[in-house]
């Protein structure tokens, strides 16, 4: 059936609005009114001023609290609006498609509160095409649908991806971060980036709040860390907050601070049987002697516990070597571990990317001239590597220790399999992307996109 064709109404009928995600409504048609009118609450203005977006959400089904539908368009106006009862309210106007009985067309829509109305959708004069016909004696012209609709699986994975509003922890614009913007404005989201240093917390029971450039913080629908280790503490701290509030997190504060401890990270690793360099640890300086005979003989690595790409981790090649490293660290009061150095590894290291419990790339990365160190920043360089089964399954492992929904896992291939080095928790985007290719910013909106999409209610028994 064509748009041209002509459409009979009733004063009642079943209709879908399928750019929203609501596959079954039923509607009441007024000629007398010239606006459309949906049931919304929870309704949010976000976006930029030159692209306004707005989201609500939906109860589809009258008198059913439980089922609530998360959705989101485009803003076109926000206008007066005089009810039948005569009230008026200021509602945002939003434009999306209108399939009844078989024909599909735009339309104007208001969104307000209509709890308390029989039907959750007004269908207004401005709806009706010129060719279509309301008889007002008559009830359901068009073929009838079913709330059931909403009990199925099909309702999450045909819905349409609704924009998002999500905030970047960061307090760099770096390749990472401007990757994230670029890859989720693109996808339709609006992307925040926040200096978790300029954020300050209401901390209460009842209502607590996130405070940022002395205005609250609005509603996020998801968090992406990215926290420098110098601010961990305090970085930690805001996303906890994020965490009360219930926002969904990338990665949690929790496996963010066991990480970064690289002490209470080694820990973690060998409770869980993940193979891992011989490490050592202790405070007092009378133990140098028996510290390095527990990791093996030289040469070993002494790694400070705060060290990031490379700095503060250097390769005492004889034992004596080694005695006076960690005497210059004990004399810097530094906190530190002594490793066994894995000669096979010969400079080189491997970096997997693990998002949503997949790894999605992977890369070698090899020390520059006579340097151990493999970091890029230290001047290794780069290149896509194919990972066996056991270092694939060491990194989802390690991943799952510390629960974190994304994390750049770094391991040595030993003669007697993979070693477990570290465990990022704000891996960066640049070398990876750029040695494999991948669209490491996309496998991450994905697996967000799933995560905080909403699920539909099971259905009642005796429903």
């Amino acid at each position: 059936m064509t748009a041209e064709e002509s459409l009979r109404l009733g004063w009642e009928e079943w209709l879908s609005l399928p750019g929203l995600g609501l596959p079954a409504l039923k509607a009441k048609v007024d000629t007398g009114a010239k606006t459309s009118a949906l049931h919304a609450f929870d309704i949010e203005t976000f976006g930029s001023s030159s692209k306004p977006k707005v989201r609500f959400a939906v109860h589809p089904v009258p008198g059913r609290t439980d089922i609530t539908i998360a959705c989101s368009a485009p803003l076109r106006d926000r206008r007066e609006v005089t009810s039948s009862n005569g009230e008026t309210e200021q509602r945002y106007v939003i434009e999306t498609e209108l399939d009844i009985g078989g024909q599909r067309v735009p339309i104007e829509v208001t969104l307000t509160d209509r709890t308390n109305m029989a039907y959750r959708m007004l269908l207004g004069r401005q709806a009706l095409q010129p060719d279509w016909i309301v008889s007002p004696t008559e009830s359901c012209c068009q073929p009838l649908l079913s709330y059931d609709v909403y009990h199925s699986a099909k309702v999450k994975t045909s819905a349409p991806k609704r924009a998002l509003r999500i905030a970047v922890l960061s307090r760099e614009n770096n390749y990472s971060t401007r990757r994230l913007v670029d890859e989720g404005e693109e996808r339709g989201h609006t992307i925040e980036v926040i200096d978790t240093t300029r954020c300050y917390m209401a901390i209460n029971s009842l209502a607590p709040e996130v405070h940022y450039d002395g205005a609250r913080l609005p509603r996020y629908d998801a968090v992406i860390p990215r926290i420098g280790a110098s601010v961990t503490a305090y970085g930690t701290a805001v996303l906890r907050q994020f965490e009360t509030l219930g926002t969904f997190c990338v990665n949690g504060s929790a496996g963010i601070t066991a990480s970064r401890d690289k002490l209470h990270a080694h820990q973690l690793l060998a409770r869980h049987r993940i193979g891992m360099p011989r490490t050592a640890f202790a405070a007092s300086p009378k133990d140098t002697g028996n510290l390095i005979g527990l990791v093996g003989t030289a040469p070993l690595i002494v790694k400070l516990l705060e060290s990031t790409q490379g700095k503060g981790v250097v390769l005492a090649e004889t034992r004596k070597a080694a005695q006076s490293v960690i005497d210059a660290f004990r004399g810097l009061k530094a906190n530190f571990l002594v490793q066994d150095f894995v000669k096979e590894a010969a400079g080189e290291d491997i970096r997997c990317l693990v998002i949503d419990g997949k790894v999605v790339a992977a890369m070698k990365r090899s020390a520059a001239g006579d340097d151990f160190r493999s970091n890029l920043h230290q001047g290794g360089t780069a290149k896509a590597v194919r990972i066996s089964k056991e270092e694939r399954e060491a990194a989802l492992r390690s991943a799952r220790v510390f629960g974190l929904g994304m994390a750049g896992v770094d391991l040595l291939r030993a003669s007697d399999g993979p070693k477990v080095l570290e465990v990022n928790s704000s891996p960066g985007f640049e070398g990876v992307e750029k040695a494999t290719g991948k669209n490491i910013a996309a496998h991450l909106f994905d697996a967000i996109e799933k995560k905080v999409r909403p699920t539909p209610a099971r259905k009642r028994k005796g429903k």
